[in-house]
């Protein structure tokens, strides 16, 4: 009995192995490297790009301070989730859309938190009223918005754990090309399609906490 389960199993490995990716000298399968050697032809991150001339600025808050009460999430937090006025200009010669993203550094994910990002903004454009990434959204034509990292698409105001105050970063990109990327796509990917188009960029911030 033992040496039919024996056999058994040395058939079943045989079996297994053959359905195995082949295993280059670094442990490597050739699948495994094909992907790799792809990846490897995608364009890297470009260095840090500066500010330029570019400038970004809030009617509802000063760089450094606070974020209103209006604009922090509902809920819990008890604000009214409505997402901030915003004005740039100063934009660089070949500009041909912008990208804007609100992101917290501070929220315990291990990756922060993404609660606002927008992409395709015309390069007309130089503002977004008071509440245009939230209720029925108001912003200029042809602009698209991804989900925050609640799932959905548009503006989600401060909302973090009791304790010390989170880091609410807003940063406009200006860039040479417009993305083809569907509406909702996750800030990842909007991040991903920034390499090797970003001209300028510019950020503000402010801090809440409960």
């Amino acid at each position: 009995m033992n040496r039919l389960m024996q056999g058994t199993l040395l058939l079943g490995g045989l079996a297994l192995a053959s359905c195995a990716p082949t295993q280059t000298s670094s442990g490597m399968g050739t699948g495994m490297m094909r992907e790799a050697q792809g990846r490897l032809s995608v364009a890297q991150p470009a260095p840090d790009v500066g500010a330029g001339t570019l400038t970004l600025s809030s009617a509802q808050f000063r760089n450094g301070g606070t974020v209103p009460q209006e604009q922090v999430g509902s809920g819990g937090c008890s604000g009214m989730n409505v997402s901030p006025a915003l004005s740039w200009s100063g934009a660089p010669a070949g500009t041909l859309s912008y990208v804007l993203t609100t992101y917290d550094p501070d929220a315990p994910t291990g990756s922060g938190f993404w609660h606002w990002v927008v992409y395709n903004i015309p390069a007309s454009a130089t503002s977004f009223d008071k509440g245009a990434g939230s209720g029925t959204f108001n912003l200029p034509a042809g602009t698209l918005q991804g989900n925050n990292d609640g799932g959905t698409p548009g503006y989600t105001g401060p909302c973090p754990p009791p304790g010390p105050p989170h880091h609410y970063i807003f940063t406009l990109y200006a860039l040479n090309k417009t993305l083809d990327l569907p509406a909702g796509a996750s800030a990842a990917y909007v991040g991903f399609n920034l390499n090797g188009a970003t001209l300028a960029k510019t950020s503000i911030s402010a801090t809440y906490g409960r």
